[in-house]
C-alpha cells in the first residue's frame, strides 16, 4: 500500500497549490512534472510540463531523483520479502536464507519510506519558508500545501512501518535444524550404542 501511494505522490501535479484572489476562477496546481491550471466553470484542466530538470529549484530536483529511487528500493524490498515468506516455495527448507531475505526486504522497504519522506518534508519547509518570507510582498499569491504532500507523508510512514515489521519478523522467526542436519543426529544417536558395546566385546 505505502508503495502503490509512493507512485501516486510522485506523479499527481498536486504537490503545490495556488489560489488566486485575482481570479478566483482558476486554481493553478504544480507536481514534480507537471503544472496545470484548472477552471471553475467547465472543469476544464489544462497541464503543462516543467522546465528542464537544470532550471528546476534544488528542492524539485532532488525530490525527482529520491522519488524514483524509492520506487526502486521499495520493488526490491517487496520482492526480496516475498521471497523470504514461507507461503512461497523460494529457497524452500532454506530457513536461514528466507530469514536474510525477509531482513533484506524490510531494510529495503524502511529506505524506501525514508527516500519519500524527505522530499515531501524538504518541499514542504521551502513552501513555508516562501509563505512567511516578509521580503515578498502581501498582494504575491503564495504555493501551498497540495494534497499529495499529505498522500506522500501517509506513504512514507507506511514504508517505515512496513519496514519495520518485516524486521522485526525475520530478527523473532526460528531457525529449526534442516532436514540433512536431523539425519546426521540420527545416524549419530544410533551409532553410540555400538560404540558402548565394542569394548565389552573385544574383554
Amino acid at each position: 500500500l505505502g508503495w502503490v501511494l509512493a507512485c501516486l505522490t510522485t506523479y499527481l501535479p498536486r504537490w503545490k497549490d495556488l489560489n488566486l484572489d485575482l481570479n478566483e476562477l482558476e486554481h493553478w496546481t504544480e507536481g514534480l512534472w507537471q503544472a496545470c491550471v484548472s477552471q471553475e466553470e467547465g472543469g476544464a484542466v489544462q497541464c503543462k510540463d516543467l522546465d528542464s530538470f537544470l532550471a528546476l529549484p534544488a528542492e524539485l530536483r532532488v525530490a525527482r531523483v529520491l522519488m524514483v529511487l524509492s520506487h526502486g528500493l521499495g520493488l526490491l524490498g517487496l520482492l526480496a520479502a516475498g521471497a523470504g515468506l514461507d507461503c512461497l516455495k523460494v529457497a524452500a527448507g532454506r530457513r536461514g536464507l528466507k530469514r536474510r531475505l525477509l531482513a533484506l526486504g524490510g531494510a529495503l522497504v524502511w529506505g524506501s519510506g525514508v527516500a519519500v519522506l524527505v522530499p515531501v518534508s524538504w518541499v514542504a519547509r521551502q513552501m513555508v519558508r516562501d509563505f512567511w518570507d516578509p521580503a515578498v510582498p502581501d498582494i504575491v499569491p503564495r504555493w501551498e500545501f497540495g494534497e499529495a504532500l499529505f498522500l506522500g507523508w501517509f506513504s512514507g510512514f507506511a514504508l517505515l512501518l512496513g519496514g519495520t515489521l518485516l524486521g522485526g519478523a525475520a530478527c523473532t522467526a526460528s531457525t529449526p535444524a534442516t532436514p540433512g542436519r536431523l539425519a546426521e543426529d540420527d545416524v549419530l544417536d544410533a551409532c553410540r550404542p555400538l560404540e558402548m558395546d565394542s569394548p565389552s566385546r573385544k574383554v
